[in-house]
């Protein structure tokens, strides 16, 4: 803390982990390696109780697919949604994905999309799958926030608040912890929600419900986070809002939707 501003100041993290000879392993690619893995394994523990229409087996498989959905929705995301000038100008930099740079939104639409393909291929429904992912994705969430805490970047808004952070490196302003803001709400608050759910078999028989509780969970801590997050990009809509709130915005009016169609379906 500085004894001059009461403030906390960030301690500059290293972002490289350990170096292999010339190659550098960043915290926020052990992030992302951790995050899938301990993902699997959970949506592998979900796929053995009842009803059990997703077997193991295809949470073994799609691991693959989703990793390749995830890095590539995700970068593109991150290119085309929030910098496409400055990747148009400078190509190369799309590559540099050790460096950060990956978009929510993005690697959600991947994902969906190697979803999409993979339960076709092997005939099982593709919101049986779905909820397996949707109630495993948190985990991802909360180490990939708090590597973006590591990275000293996406940070807050500047505030008086007692608790704030100081980093150096972006100004000499007292600004909002945001990363760990989002790190427990989209990561362990929802984490622990969607368990709850999860482990209740009249839940997991309404196909689409864990989806559409994910979807409203995300959704709503990305909206309130954005109001502490120094935005990315404004919009230009008659209220002050961000990029990501609107992103966010179609999530929760489909996750409604979810939750509606499986209590119908639950119903008839």
């Amino acid at each position: 803390m500085n004894s001059d501003t009461g403030h906390y100041i960030y301690p500059g993290f290293d972002p490289v982990a350990f170096s292999l000879g010339p190659l550098d392993i960043r915290w926020y690619a052990l992030a992302y390696i951790a995050g899938i893995l301990l993902a699997w394994r959970y949506m592998v523990h979900l796929a053995k109780k009842p009803p059990a229409i997703v077997q193991p087996v295809h949470c073994e498989d799609m691991i693959s697919w989703g990793t390749v959905g995830i890095i590539l929705g995700g970068r593109l995301g991150h290119v085309l949604l929030w910098n496409p000038g400055y990747y148009l100008s400078n190509p190369i930099e799309i590559l540099k994905i050790w460096e950060g740079g990956m978009a929510f939104h993005g690697g959600l639409i991947g994902v969906i999309v190697a979803m999409v393909i993979y339960t076709r291929r092997v005939g099982i429904p593709f919101f049986a799958l779905a909820d397996l992912a949707a109630a495993a994705t948190p985990i991802g969430l909360g180490l990939g926030r708090a590597a973006n805490y590591i990275n000293g970047e996406l940070v807050g808004r500047v505030t008086d608040v007692p608790w704030a952070i100081v980093f150096p490196h972006v100004d000499g302003s007292p600004r909002h912890p945001s990363q760990i803001y989002e790190a427990l709400t989209e990561g362990l608050l929802l984490f622990v929600i969607l368990a709850i759910f999860a482990h209740r078999r009249s839940i997991r028989e309404r196909i689409g419900t864990l989806s559409g509780i994910f979807l409203i969970g995300y959704g709503l801590a990305r909206v309130v986070s954005e109001m502490f997050r120094e935005p990315e990009a404004f919009t230009d809509s008659l209220v002050a809002t961000t990029w990501g709130q609107w992103l966010s915005a179609p999530m929760i009016l489909y996750g409604l939707y979810l939750i509606w169609r499986g209590r119908r379906r639950q119903r008839a």
